[in-house]
């Protein structure tokens, strides 16, 4: 499957607003110093993205109850899960006006403990040099998950399995799904927001 933008507006994948804030001055400041530091947008990119993957923490993995949701939220406080880590990379690379934008996947939460099918957020990322739009995955390495960046093959965090009723979406939207947005800022702890995961989204396609 190819990866494909919502809509053919570039610009709707290059703009601020509350959510992805990259106006805020600790979003300009680490993105200035990455984007002084690598001159191509690759590099950027790459950089960026394993900045968010590795350095910001995924809420479930340090059992941190507090919920994040803006890009300088998640920022400031070194963590948050899968669709905050996804605002804030985002942030970064439009800082950069490098187009990027948000895609879903819905899985199995917990093959063992919780068998019931959830969404999970990433990014679509658009490299210029190769004229493409690709998946990039940011929740965080750990037991076993070793997402990459790739721009030839994809290295996700999950693979999805149809057989268990999972499904994928290789849509890349301009803005986070209004229903998760809506979740997220409902919920006053991790924990709350465990027992009611997003598993409809706003958008129309999936």
């Amino acid at each position: 499957m190819v990866v494909t933008p919502w809509t053919d507006n570039i610009e709707e994948y290059l703009k601020e607003d509350n959510v992805i804030d990259y106006k805020n001055e600790s979003i300009t400041q680490i993105a200035k110093s990455f984007s002084e530091k690598y001159e191509s947008d690759i590099e950027y990119i790459k950089a960026v993205y394993e900045f968010v993957r590795d350095n910001i923490s995924h809420s479930a993995d340090i059992n941190e109850d507090m919920i994040t949701c803006t890009a300088s939220e998640v920022l400031n406080a070194g963590h948050g899960i899968c669709f905050a880590k996804s605002h804030l990379l985002v942030a970064l690379l439009r800082y950069r006006s490098v187009p990027a934008g948000f895609c879903y996947q819905k899985l199995i939460l917990d093959d063992k403990t919780a068998p019931v099918l959830v969404y999970h957020g990433l990014n679509g990322v658009y490299i210029k040099e190769y004229e493409k739009w690709i998946r990039l995955d940011a929740r965080g390495n750990t037991n076993g998950i070793d997402a990459q960046f790739s721009i030839d093959k994809e290295k996700l965090a999950f693979e999805v399995r149809r057989d268990k009723s999972e499904e994928d979406s290789f849509i890349v939207y301009p803005d986070p799904d209004v229903k998760i947005i809506k979740k997220l800022t409902a919920s006053k702890t991790r924990t709350r927001l465990w027992e009611n995961l997003p598993d409809e989204l706003g958008y129309k396609s999936v």
